[in-house]
């Protein structure tokens, strides 16, 4: 997808750059496929701001979205490629033969008029949901499930995707785009293709006010607050700081390791790589 520069009327419009949706579905999302949202604007059932920097916003529905691709074996058609805004990467409304439709993540590639199936002895080609173990070794994948019938969960944003780098037993080997190694049980379904909008990287905002449309309040840096409110803060003049990065309580912000789950640590091959700093 091709990117939207503007000239420099304004000092915003100098150095925004976004996305040119002029090939994107221009209606509404099909109906029976929504649901409505609620903002906690960053405040729990006590009111109390529990999440910083959240308020205001567009309001959106919520498209829901097909990560399961339960209907096996039924061709469909993809009707529409549309710009959802719960979501990095674009959607696809697809028909089934049954008439019944439903919006998966678009794969890059895919077309209105194309069609896309699930299940078991189908082609290998864009859009098409198979098993693991179906799969040959060396393509890019995505919408990737760690539970079988858990639904997709790995490489669901915009222009990521997954290797299958071989088989172990009853496992799958994937090379995830973080540089991890890991395993998932090869009875865990997986949609060939990379996910489109692969340009959601350049985007540059341009002004402030199109953080705020998106439901992002201002943000005011620790080390111009005093030291009651951060750690970074007070001193004389524009001191930086004067200890390692942290966050208001204290927490390192520099490569700490939060991951707290201990399930999975059997299934990882090789560590994602190390952050520069």
């Amino acid at each position: 997808m091709a990117l939207k520069t503007f000239k420099p009327y304004t000092k915003s419009s100098r150095g925004t750059v976004v996305l040119d949706k002029s090939n994107l579905w221009k209606g509404s999302p099909f109906k029976p496929l929504t649901k409505g949202q609620n903002f906690t604007g960053g405040r729990n059932n006590n009111g109390r701001i529990t999440s910083r920097h959240i308020g205001g916003g567009s309001k959106h529905k919520y498209r829901i979205i097909d990560f399961f691709r339960k209907k096996k074996n039924i061709l469909a058609k993809v009707d529409r490629i549309e710009y959802d805004p719960n979501r990095t990467a674009h959607i696809a409304l697809i028909t089934y033969r049954d008439n019944e439709k439903s919006y998966i993540i678009c794969p890059q590639g895919l077309k209105v008029g194309d069609t896309v199936e699930a299940g078991k002895n189908i082609d290998i080609k864009i859009g098409n949901c198979l098993e693991l173990k179906d799969i040959p070794p060396g393509t890019s994948i995505h919408n990737v499930e760690l539970i079988p019938g858990n639904g997709g969960k790995l490489a669901r944003s915009a222009g990521s995707s997954i290797i299958l780098s071989g088989y172990d037993d009853d496992y799958a080997i994937l090379k995830l785009s973080s540089g991890e190694t890991r395993k998932v049980s090869s009875s865990c379904i997986a949609t060939i293709g990379v996910v489109s909008n692969p340009d959601q990287k350049n985007i540059k905002i341009g002004k402030a006010g199109r953080n705020r449309w998106r439901g992002k309040r201002p943000q005011t840096r620790g080390v111009a607050m005093n030291p009651v409110d951060h750690p970074h803060g007070g001193g004389e003049g524009k001191t930086s700081g004067g200890r390692s990065p942290v966050s208001p309580w204290g927490q390192s912000a520099k490569g700490l390791k939060t991951r707290r789950p201990k399930r999975s640590d059997k299934l990882i091959i090789t560590r994602r790589k190390k952050r520069k700093q």
